[in-house]
């Protein structure tokens, strides 16, 4: 879920990109050397799975080794989010850099669109909240006979829906990956008055997509924010942070004036956006002791997108450590 406004609903922009950087190919060798090797290859997975209620589910995965990096998007992204990037082929983007080394797995939550098409998973009302995303994520599972253990990897407010599931699973979970997620931190550093102008922004302007495709996912941030505080404190595990580093303060008036942003935000609000963020993320690496906070991304909120091999290395660094 983007801080400002909504995302999922645009497809990226593909050109071509340098060869992969020393980095990657020392970090391919190691998880080559250390994989697991005790239980038999699994299949590729590319199809939609009972997960009880009359409603299936779409779930793809590749790959082979443990443990398992389940990836998680953000607010009305789909599996595919994973598997594009905003620059270079489609061989650069994080799913099948992950593909090449383990068992990776995303997936379509209902009414999160795929490219111009509607989800691949059946429709579930609206709106949602990730209590609901963790019971559904644990039914797929379950259903496509996918074990664990798992790395968990969440972006936006699919990071708190990997933050509800590895504090509810903790012995399913041996780690977790934040790429600029949402958090109760955000609501922390904001005023309530400015937690109200935020609220609308997470929201987004979604009523002619509505208009088009009446199940299209809503994801309640007053509430996932309340689950999640509810929740029992994260166990101990590698926890990586990846922040978004490029500002909205300076870009407010021309999204206000361009119609991106609601004319009655204030033109000052990107940058309590900015510093809200800036703690928040801070306090998502202070979760767990010996958190990795990656900050100098140069990235705006789809860092998984805009940086795909920063964020693949940073998730294949955590596999090796959890397999040692």
């Amino acid at each position: 879920m983007n801080p400002l406004r909504s995302r999922g609903e645009r497809r990226a922009r593909r050109s071509t990109r340098a060869a992969a950087s020393v980095t990657t190919i020392v970090l391919a060798m190691a998880v080559a050397s250390c994989a697991a090797t005790s239980e038999a290859p699994r299949g590729d997975v590319a199809d939609t799975f009972d997960v009880g209620d009359g409603r299936r589910m779409y779930l793809e995965c590749r790959g082979s080794g443990t443990p398992t990096v389940l990836l998680v998007s953000g607010q009305r992204g789909s599996a595919e989010d994973w598997s594009i990037t905003t620059e270079g082929p489609a061989s650069d983007a994080v799913f099948p850099r992950l593909a090449d080394h383990t068992r990776v797995c995303a997936y379509d939550r209902p009414g999160t669109p795929v490219g111009m098409e509607f989800s691949r998973s059946d429709p579930a009302p609206q709106p949602t909240t990730v209590a609901d995303m963790v019971a559904d994520l644990h039914a797929l599972l379950d259903a496509a006979g996918e074990p664990g253990p798992y790395v968990m990897v969440g972006h936006s407010a699919g990071g708190l829906a990997a933050r509800l599931f590895a504090a509810t699973s903790p012995r399913d979970v041996v780690a977790l990956v934040l790429v600029d997620a949402l958090s109760p931190g955000l609501q922390d550093a904001e005023t309530a008055e400015e937690w109200e102008i935020q609220r609308v922004l997470l929201a987004g302007d979604i009523e002619e997509s509505l208009a088009e495709y009446p199940d299209l996912e809503q994801v309640d941030a007053e509430a996932s924010i309340a689950q999640v505080r509810a929740a029992p404190p994260l166990q101990p595990m590698p926890l990586v942070v990846i922040s978004a580093d490029h500002a909205y303060g300076p870009l407010f008036p021309e999204l206000i004036a361009s119609g991106q942003v609601p004319s009655g935000v204030p033109e000052d609000f990107g940058y309590v956006l900015d510093e809200a963020q800036r703690e928040s993320q801070a306090g998502l690496a202070g979760l767990l002791p010996g958190a990795v906070h990656l900050t100098k991304t140069d990235s705006g909120h789809a860092v998984h997108q805009e940086q795909p091999r920063l964020v693949a290395e940073a998730i294949l660094d955590v596999v090796i450590r959890v397999r040692d």
